[in-house]
């Protein structure tokens, strides 16, 4: 049975996506300068990606209950 996504499903996960990204890439970052704290700058994407994958459904990787 495959799932067909809506077109705001689409934009959801590709938004959420690319939050993830910039939220892994600066923890990437901040890890290789030695910061081992959580910076504002970290917590402010983690909260973008947080916001961003509570509207993805999570059968497509999200943290939305349901459709």
């Amino acid at each position: 049975m495959g799932w067909k996504k809506t077109p705001e499903e689409k934009q959801a996960i590709a938004d959420m996506k690319a939050a993830d990204k910039a939220l892994h890439e600066n923890s990437d970052r901040e890890y290789r300068a030695g910061i081992r704290d959580e910076t504002p700058e970290y917590l402010r994407l983690n909260r973008i990606a947080n916001e961003k994958a509570a509207k993805v459904p999570r059968m497509f990787g999200g943290t939305k209950r349901g459709r």
